[in-house]
């Protein structure tokens, strides 16, 4: 049951690429705020959506690929009829653990494009989707997870930091055009986070001792350090905020 101290209590919100990872922290932390969540993935989340349950939270689960615009639109209409609408889109799946780091001119175009795909264009047609439902309540909360990559121009991942620039520009123009329909749109941007994809892979944990280096607080990320700034701008805390690029990352970037 949800209670009225509960920051997200009777707002619903789809994450998308919750069954593992970041995501699924995200969810975990989304439900005890009281947040009713469809939790989707290319795989399914059944897992995740049983812990928020056991736990006493309400959640669904749906498998979907963010690029196919059909599975997007059934995965929001199915949101809205077991919950009775969509407040929040948070739009994480994305491609960065499988990904090899290699010089952009060794990028294979089959790679650049799948990964344009689902970085790039699985965001804005789970935006799309949601949009038409948040409108006609005349409020809504979309969050595209972006990357402190983008600011950075880390090198040897072209495809994943030019895709994550792209949902920056993406989400200001949805900002614009959606501002008098009170959704308000805004960019999560991680620092290099320790979720289990990436802590089980040395590449990257090497990675990790040299961003800890650059950062404040001289620590790795853990996905849980992004969850208050999450619940922040799904929140009515934030409802004066669209546009913006917020950086989460231990003061390794600084806007």
């Amino acid at each position: 049951m949800s209670h009225t101290s509960e920051i997200l209590a009777g707002r619903t919100v789809i994450i998308t690429g919750a069954a593992q990872g970041i995501g699924a922290t995200f969810a975990s932390g989304l439900a005890k705020q009281g947040a009713r969540l469809c939790l989707s993935d290319i795989i399914p989340p059944d897992a995740v959506v049983a812990q928020i349950r056991d736990s006493g939270g309400e959640a669904i689960g749906t498998v979907c690929d963010v690029t196919d615009r059909a599975a997007v639109e059934r995965m929001v209409s199915t949101t809205a009829e077991a919950f009775g609408g969509v407040d929040g889109l948070v739009n994480n799946a994305a491609m960065f653990t499988n990904l090899k780091k290699k010089p952009f001119e060794d990028i294979d175009v089959e790679e650049f494009e799948r990964v344009m795909s689902v970085n790039v264009r699985g965001p804005f047609e789970c935006a799309r989707a949601v949009v038409p439902i948040m409108r006609r309540k005349g409020y809504g909360k979309i969050v595209n997870i972006g990357s402190g990559t983008a600011f950075k121009g880390t090198p040897m991942l072209l495809s994943y930091v030019t895709s994550k620039g792209a949902v920056m520009a993406m989400t200001r123009c949805m900002a614009r055009e959606l501002g008098r329909d009170g959704i308000s749109v805004n960019t999560l941007a991680p620092g290099l986070t320790m979720s289990e994809g990436v802590a089980g892979q040395d590449a990257w944990v090497s990675d990790g001792e040299a961003t800890v280096a650059s950062r404040c607080f001289k620590r790795q990320q853990a996905p849980s350090d992004l969850v208050g700034a999450l619940v922040y701008l799904l929140s009515e805390a934030s409802d004066f905020m669209t546009g913006q690029s917020m950086v989460v990352d231990g003061g390794s970037v600084m806007l």
